[in-house]
């Protein structure tokens, strides 16, 4: 039973705490981005809105993914956004691309469904954050009250409200300190849930509903679709210049030295058991040749053991050194085994060759949970690795996308670099 209160306190208190700094975000920064979102509007017929306007909406998409943060963090509330993906000022440059990048804000359905959230906010999401910490206050300051406080302020101005108990001797007093008992014992039961369904009503305005998630993820497969087109192209053809230009020319080699040989085996049989030994050096070579070449297509450890002895494998073959840990009770899907192993080649090889560091950690393991496969690189080097500055990392984020996977990259100056990726997929599990 005292652990049950106990629990009930401490909850209580904990969503005071967190309806005070929510009030002071609704009051705060909710009311001033809603006031200048619409001056910003009102200037776009003079052009100064055409500048202003971006600025204001990536400070309200700041403070609106921060509550959705809140949400997931305080409530457990998922809080889609649901954004447009847009070009931004680098699209087009000078006037054209801001005027662009301006309309596209404006045409975005969630930018109006920010600014309504914005108003709300800032009036019932404010009254709502206001009571779990107001109910403690009552209870605080009804304490002072009966302490004799209330004599200095009847005193000073007349009979004081003490919520609805008028207070002018010590026995109201003492009714006032009863109510903030009752304000307390209240703010037990309802502190928490009102937290809770400030989020809720954040959830109903700013979060984007399932048909836009779907349009949104079919916007993304479509746009990767045409990206794993072009990769497929671009390694088909390296597949072809590599056999034209390695295995192919030795094998013509290796014929022309056999047509020799031939010809040179009743004449001269020292120079044709030369041009045999330079033949078998030219077969041994172009086996090695197909054999990488194959290994770079599909590696036959990942087909044969699966994902997670191939990172090892891979992690052994690196330049840099790779402590790697590996949970995965079975098998996935071999086109996501395929991606998660050359996505993992891919972070590794920028690691050993741009990062300057000293050591790597791999963890490769399957979340039951939400079915999917997670992968976090970390590196000691000197960081600064930016997937938008048309590093590879950018093009294994497009990739990913045709799995639904998304690739998430901390990196600042000085390091350590962490990589994350996550693929959603099914596992067999082990026999």
């Amino acid at each position: 039973m005292n652990g049950i209160i106990g629990r009930r306190v401490r909850d209580a208190l904990l969503a005071a705490a967190r309806g005070m700094l929510l009030s002071l975000l609704s009051l705060g920064i909710s009311l001033l981005l809603f006031i200048l979102f619409l001056v910003s509007l009102s200037l776009v017929l003079i052009g100064i809105g055409l500048f202003t306007t971006p600025v204001v909406m990536d400070a309200v998409r700041t403070h609106a993914n921060q509550r959705r943060f809140l949400a997931g963090v305080w409530a457990g509330l998922t809080i889609p956004a649901g954004y447009r993906p847009y070009p931004g000022r680098a699209a087009r440059p000078g006037i054209a691309g801001q005027v662009e990048h301006c309309v596209h804000l404006l045409k975005d359905p969630t930018t109006w469904r920010d600014f309504q959230w914005l108003f709300v906010d800032a009036v019932a999401g404010l009254v709502l954050a206001l009571l779990p910490w107001a109910l403690i206050g009552y209870f605080l300051f009804g304490l002072v009250l009966v302490a004799g406080v209330w004599q200095a302020i009847v005193d000073a101005g007349g009979t004081y409200w003490f919520a609805f108990v008028p207070v002018h001797d010590w026995t109201t007093a003492f009714l006032a300190a009863l109510t903030g008992v009752g304000f307390a014992l209240l703010a037990l039961f309802v502190n928490p849930p009102l937290i809770r369904l400030h989020f809720l009503l954040a959830r109903v305005l700013i979060g984007a509903s399932e048909k836009e998630l779907l349009a949104q993820r079919v916007a993304r497969l479509t746009e990767t679709r045409h990206d794993a087109l072009d990769d497929s192209a671009a390694e088909l053809r390296r597949i072809e210049r590599d056999l034209h230009d390695g295995a192919q020319a030795r094998l013509v080699a290796m014929g022309m030295s056999l047509g020799a040989v031939e010809a040179l085996m009743e004449k001269d049989p020292a120079q044709a058991r030369r041009l045999l030994a330079q033949a078998r050096a030219n077969s041994a070579e172009a086996l090695a040749e197909l054999r990488d070449l194959v290994r770079g297509i599909h590696p036959p450890v990942l087909a044969e053991r699966g994902l997670g002895d191939a990172a090892r494998a891979l992690a052994l073959r690196t330049r840099l050194p790779v402590e790697v840990d590996v949970d995965l009770p079975g098998r996935l899907d071999e086109a996501v085994e395929t991606a998660a192993y050359f996505a993992i080649s891919e972070v590794l090889t920028n690691a050993a060759k741009h990062s300057s560091a000293e050591r790597a950690w791999l963890d490769v393991y399957y979340s039951r949970g939400d079915r999917s496969l997670r992968i976090a690189i970390t590196d000691n080097g000197r960081g600064g690795a930016n997937p938008g500055a048309g590093s590879g990392l950018r093009g294994l984020e497009r990739r990913l996308g045709s799995f639904d996977g998304v690739l998430a990259v901390s990196s600042p100056v000085g390091g350590p670099t962490l990589v994350t990726i996550e693929i959603p997929c099914s596992l067999t599990p082990a026999r």
